[in-house]
C-alpha cells in the first residue's frame, strides 16, 4: 500500500487555521517556531511514507504470535520500531530534562497522526509509551523518574496501561486486582487484565506496565484504585533489565483487525511493583495518561481515514467503469461524493485535533485554567469525532472499491477493521459523549458558549468575502447555542444521555464549519474553498437532524420494555 504523509496539510492548518503562532509566542514553546516544526514535520512525513507505510499489510498478514510463551512481532516490526526510537519520535513532547525533543502537544498530535496513517499497528507502541511518559513526569516520585523515563523516551523501554478485566470494563471502579505493601517501598499486585495493547514485545529490553489495583485499605469503587509501575524486568542496581518480574502473558486476543499490534491477556501473581501517585489516587494518575491517550486515538482514527482514502482515491483513479468524461471511476457523481465527504471530514477532524492540542500547549505554557476548561471540553469531542470520522471514511474506501473492496487482497477491508476499535478503547465514544453534557457541562455550558461566540466570530470576519457560507455557519451555531442552551436546563441525566451522542457529532459539524471557513478566507478561489462550500453546503445541515435528536429526551428511547425489545 503507498501512502503520502499529509505534511502539506498539516502546514496549512497549522499557519491558517488553528494559530499555532500562539504558542511559540509563550517563553515555554519559544524554540517551536514554524519553520521548525515545518522542518519536524517533513521528517516524520519521511519516516511515515519510506518505514512504516510498508510495514502496514505485514503486521496484517503474519500477526504478532506467541511462541513457546514468547512474543513474536509482526515481520519488519523490529526495524520500524527501531526507527521510531532512534529518531526521538517516541519522545517527541517528553521533557527535554530527560532525552526528550519538548516539542507541542500540537506538533506530536500531527507526527502521531501521520505514523498512525502509515501503520497503525505498529504506531501503537509509541503512542502507548507516550502516555506512561506524561503520567509518570506528573505523578511518579524522582526515583521512578530518573530511572524509567529516559529508557522509556529513548524506546529503549516501552510502557502499557492496564485497566480492563474480565468483570470491569468501563465500570473500572468493579476491579478486583489487589497489591499489598512489601514492607520495603515495594508492593506485590496480584491480579488479571484484559485487552492490553502491546503488553508484550521483542521490540526493546523491558516494558513497564502502569496497573491499577486496590490496596487492602482502598474503599469500593474508584475512589479506592491505586497505580503501580510493574516492570516485566526488575532493574538491577545499574538500572538495567534483571529478574524477571512475576508476571506473564496468558494468551494473546484474536480480534478483528490491529492483527500487528498484540493485544494481551495479562497476569500478575505478587509482582513487584512501585506506587505512582498517592494511595488511593490511581484514577488521578491514570487520567492523566487517558486524556493523553484519546487524543492520540483521535489522531489514530484521522489517521487510518487518511490511509483509507488515499487508498480509495488511487483505485478510484485507475478503475474504468462505466462512461465518465476522463473514463475512470472517480467521475461518476456519487463516487466523487464518497471521495469529497471523506477529504472534507477529514480536515474538519483534523482542525478539531489540533484546537485541542494547542488548548493544552496554551495550559502548559500559561497555567490558564481558561486554556485547561477549553482542553478538557474538547477532548471528547477530539476522540469521538476523529474516531467516527476514521470508520466512516474507511467504511466509504470500501464502498468505493465495490465488490473489490470486500475482498481482502485489495487491502481496503484492513482500514476498517484496523480503526473500528477506536471508538472503543481508551472510553467508548458514548462515555465521551455523556463526559460532554455532564461532567463537561457542570459549568453551566460556559466553555461551550466561549467556543460558540468564537465560532460566530469566524462568520462575521467571513460576511465580506463569503457571505453564504458564513451565513449558513452563523445560524448553524445559533442553534447549537439554543440546544446547549436547553441541555444545561435539564436536570434529569437520561435526557441529557439519550442525546449526548448526535449532540457531541452536531458540536463537531459547527466545528468543522467555523475551520473549514477559515480555510476558505486563507485559500480564496483554491481547493480548500472549494471543499469549504461543500463541506458547509452539503454536510453542515446535518447538525439539524442531530439537534433535533439530541433535544427529544429519554422517553423515546425506554419506549419499548426490555421484552417488547426481544419480542
Amino acid at each position: 500500500m503507498t501512502f503520502r504523509a499529509p505534511v502539506s496539510e498539516y502546514e496549512f492548518l497549522l499557519n491558517n487555521v488553528v494559530d499555532y503562532a500562539s504558542i511559540p509566542a509563550t517563553g515555554r514553546f519559544a524554540e517551536a517556531t514554524y519553520d521548525m516544526v515545518s522542518a519536524v514535520l517533513s521528517e516524520a512525513g519521511k519516516l511515515c511514507d519510506g518505514v512504516l507505510a510498508p510495514l502496514q499489510r505485514n503486521g496484517d498478514l503474519h500477526p504478532a504470535h506467541l511462541k513457546n510463551g514468547v512474543l513474536r512481532s509482526a515481520p519488519g516490526f523490529d526495524s520500524g520500531y527501531q526507527a521510531i526510537a532512534e529518531g526521538g519520535w517516541v519522545g517527541i513532547s517528553a521533557p527535554q530534562g530527560h532525552g526528550g525533543m519538548g516539542l507541542p502537544q500540537t506538533v506530536a498530535i500531527a507526527v502521531n497522526e501521520m505514523m498512525a496513517g502509515a501503520c497503525m499497528s505498529l504506531h501503537l507502541a509509541p503512542l502507548l509509551s507516550q502516555g506512561q511518559i506524561e503520567a509518570l513526569e506528573h505523578h511518579a516520585s524522582d526515583a521512578i523518574k530518573e530511572l524509567y523515563l529516559p529508557k522509556l523516551i529513548s524506546g529503549e523501554w516501552s510502557g502499557t496501561m492496564n485497566l480492563t478485566e474480565p468483570q470491569a470494563g468501563s465500570d473500572v471502579g468493579a476491579l478486583s486486582s489487589k497489591a499489598v505493601a512489601n514492607g520495603d517501598g515495594t508492593y506485590a499486585v496480584s491480579g488479571q487484565k484484559i485487552f492490553i495493547s502491546w503488553g508484550d514485545n521483542d521490540l526493546c529490553s523491558n516494558v513497564c506496565h502502569l496497573v491499577l489495583a486496590r490496596l487492602p485499605d482502598g474503599v469500593p469503587g474508584t475512589k479506592g484504585i491505586s497505580l503501580f509501575l510493574v516492570p516485566k524486568y526488575l532493574p538491577d542496581a545499574e538500572g538495567n533489565p534483571g529478574k524477571v518480574n512475576d508476571l506473564k502473558v496468558v494468551s494473546l486476543e484474536h480480534k478483528m483487525g490491529l492483527h500487528g499490534s498484540p493485544t494481551c491477556v495479562m497476569q500478575y501473581d505478587g509482582a513487584t511493583g512501585w506506587l505512582v501517585g498517592a494511595e488511593h489516587g490511581g484514577m488521578a494518575a491514570m487520567f492523566t495518561m487517558m486524556n493523553n491517550a484519546r487524543l492520540g486515538v483521535g489522531g489514530q482514527g484521522v489517521g487510518a481515514g487518511e490511509g483509507a482514502y488515499q487508498h480509495a482515491l488511487a483505485y478510484a483513479l485507475e478503475r474504468k467503469q462505466g462512461r465518465t468524461a476522463s473514463g475512470f471511476i472517480a467521475d461518476h457523481a456519487d463516487v466523487r461524493r464518497m471521495l469529497m465527504e471523506m477529504k472534507a471530514d477529514l480536515f474538519a477532524s483534523r482542525a478539531i485535533l489540533l484546537a485541542c492540542a494547542r488548548a493544552i500547549d496554551m495550559e502548559t505554557a500559561t497555567g490558564g485554567k481558561d486554556w485547561a476548561a477549553r482542553a478538557a471540553f474538547l477532548t471528547p469531542i477530539a476522540k469521538a469525532f476523529g474516531t467516527d470520522t476514521g470508520i466512516r471514511v474507511s467504511e466509504a474506501g470500501v464502498q468505493v472499491f465495490g465488490g473489490m473492496g470486500f475482498i481482502e487482497e485489495s487491502g481496503a477491508a484492513q482500514y476498517y477493521r484496523d480503526v473500528r476499535v477506536t471508538s472503543i478503547y481508551e472510553g467508548t465514544n458514548g462515555i465521551q459523549s455523556m463526559d460532554l453534557v455532564a461532567r463537561k457541562m457542570m459549568d453551566g455550558g460556559e466553555m461551550a458558549f466561549a467556543l460558540l461566540d468564537e465560532v460566530e466570530e469566524q462568520a462575521e470576519r467571513a460576511r465580506a468575502t463569503h457571505p453564504n457560507m458564513a451565513e449558513a455557519v452563523w445560524q448553524a451555531c445559533e442553534s447549537l447555542r439554543e440546544a446547549t442552551e436547553w441541555l444545561v436546563a435539564q436536570q434529569d441525566m437520561q435526557d441529557r444521555f439519550a442525546g449526548c451522542v448526535p449532540y457531541l457529532r452536531a458540536f463537531a459539524r459547527v466545528l468543522g464549519g467555523q475551520y473549514h471557513l477559515a480555510a476558505a478566507m486563507a485559500d480564496q478561489g483554491g481547493p480548500r474553498e472549494k471543499l469549504a462550500r461543500f463541506y458547509i453546503t452539503r454536510m453542515l445541515p446535518e447538525h439539524s437532524a442531530l439537534l433535533a435528536h439530541a433535544q427529544a429526551g429519554a422517553a423515546g428511547a425506554f419506549a419499548l420494555s426490555l421484552d417488547e425489545l426481544a419480542g
